[in-house]
């Protein structure tokens, strides 16, 4: 199934983020010749690896929806398989995680479907019923309360939540006639990710009291507060560009991803600290790992996609 025509102003959205990665790789390099004295080799990956996340965002809208489903059923497997890299499991385990395996394409087969029944009830309750079930009859009880739920939260972090954004682009077009199948996943990932720079930068000019020191250190009130603000006001002003919501559901889907991308983006944090590791993994350069880039969107995709649906689908 192939997508209907892009929107007009979806097309200007892509074409706006290009120029500012345009922008950010001119900066980037005139910044290293200016001022060879200084590394900037971390931001110039940054910026190449930004041209990478947003061209697989642009397949993944651009082309079917077979393709896209694929495309985002892929991103969780590597997000489940880098999770599983992180947390230790017991030998008896191994023949378990093939049926959490395979609850990956299970899960993004009924996004392709778009049976929204299955899609939302398949990992948090047939999964839960069956993983443990599995365990038992390995016949290992040792350790088994903290296998069966790290494997359970893993399946519902890295691929349950993540899975919501495929399903934005086969919730009926007709609903988003200004953003077509691609404007709610669009509003979101870019609100997100302009959240997590928001919230640095505000952090970085005026933060001064911490807001959970021992999870995220740079982390502060003036961060949360200016990123939520940031967040808010572009949520309401590109909200009749890409969705369906009105102004003052703009205001309540600003606040929404403002606070759940800060919830999220600790919530790993914490993770890793529990593990004692600084990046996910090493796949993004610059970035680190893919739960380093998802970290807010486990939380803000299934909030706002529920927000949505619930007021528009």
């Amino acid at each position: 199934m192939n997508w209907p025509p892009l929107p007009f102003s979806i097309q200007i959205a892509f074409l706006s983020i290009g120029i500012l990665l345009a922008l950010g790789s001119l900066i980037s390099i005139i910044l290293a010749k200016t001022r060879p004295e200084r590394n900037y080799q971390e931001l110039r990956q940054r910026v190449r690896t930004w041209w990478l996340i947003v061209g697989i965002f642009a397949l993944a809208v651009l082309v079917n929806r077979t393709i896209s489903v694929v495309l985002f059923g892929f991103i969780s497997f590597l997000a489940f398989k880098e999770y599983l890299s992180l947390i230790p499991t017991r030998r008896a385990d191994h023949r378990v995680l093939f049926w959490a395996y395979l609850a990956i394409p299970i899960q993004f087969y009924w996004v392709w479907l778009g049976w929204y029944g299955m899609f939302i009830i398949f990992i948090p309750v047939y999964m839960f019923l069956l993983l443990p079930m599995r365990m038992i009859l390995v016949g290992e009880t040792q350790g088994f309360l903290k296998a069966i739920g790290t494997l359970h939260w893993g399946l519902m972090i890295t691929v349950f939540t993540l899975s919501h954004m495929a399903f934005m682009l086969v919730l009926p077009p007709n609903k988003n006639p200004v953003g077509g199948v691609a404007g709610l996943l669009l509003y979101l990932v870019f609100l997100t990710e302009i959240n997590d720079i928001a919230q640095y930068i505000w952090g970085k000019s005026f933060g001064r009291r911490k807001i959970s020191p021992k999870v995220s250190p740079n982390k502060t009130v003036a961060g949360f507060l200016g990123g939520v603000l940031t967040t808010t006001v572009l949520a309401i002003a590109l909200a009749p560009c890409l969705t369906p919501l009105t102004y003052g559901e703009g205001v309540v889907a600003g606040l929404l991803i403002g606070i759940a991308g800060f919830v999220g983006d600790v919530t790993i944090s914490a993770l890793k600290r529990d593990i004692g590791v600084k990046d996910s993994g090493s796949i993004l350069p610059g970035h680190g790992g893919i739960l380093d880039r998802m970290d807010s969107l486990t939380y803000t995709a299934p909030l706002f996609f529920h927000f949505a649906y619930y007021l528009h689908y």
